[in-house]
């Protein structure tokens, strides 16, 4: 019991992490189940551990720091073991608007190393980095569109067929 309680608390300093991720560690290292529900269950009632706020400050930082969109936020959550009603929770918390606002961010930012490339190629390269951050591929093409018509490119004959 003592050394599980070491354990969690050596992993809790410096980073948030999830009860199952908590619960992993502690398995690793052959802590007696019931042992580790006991110390998890008290943690969890003091406050160290909160799946919903740890998620809440994911959503936060990876989408401000990484850019990254509602879908893969949800993916690295369930990663972690975080509830799925927690996770729905967190994510919420992001509108399309302000992801769509992070997508053109993101695109203003790596338009600038595409130039010189042919349209094509630019489109795919600045999709194909949205969609790796979760932006769906509708989203994702009209905000580059949007972007190189912005710039002078001719794009209305660019189908809809995908990158």
């Amino acid at each position: 019991m003592e050394r599980a309680r070491a354990i969690c608390l050596r992993l809790l300093t410096g980073t948030p992490r999830t009860r199952k991720q908590l619960a992993d560690a502690l398995r690793k290292r052959e802590i007696p189940d019931e042992a580790a529900e006991e110390v998890l269950s008290r943690f969890e009632e003091v406050g160290l551990i909160n799946d919903s706020a740890f998620a809440d400050a994911w959503v936060e930082s990876r989408h401000h720091g990484r850019g990254l969109a509602r879908r893969a936020l949800a993916q690295e959550l369930r990663t972690k073991g975080v509830d799925s009603t927690l996770i729905d929770e967190a994510v919420s918390q992001l509108d399309s608007e302000q992801e769509e606002a992070t997508a053109r961010e993101l695109v203003e930012r790596k338009l600038r190393a595409t130039r010189g490339l042919d349209r094509d190629k630019r489109l795919r390269r600045l999709a194909g980095m949205l969609a790796r951050k979760g932006y769906s591929e509708g989203m994702a093409l009209r905000v580059v569109r949007q972007a190189l018509e912005e710039e002078g490119e001719e794009t209305e004959f660019l189908g809809d067929e995908g990158f």
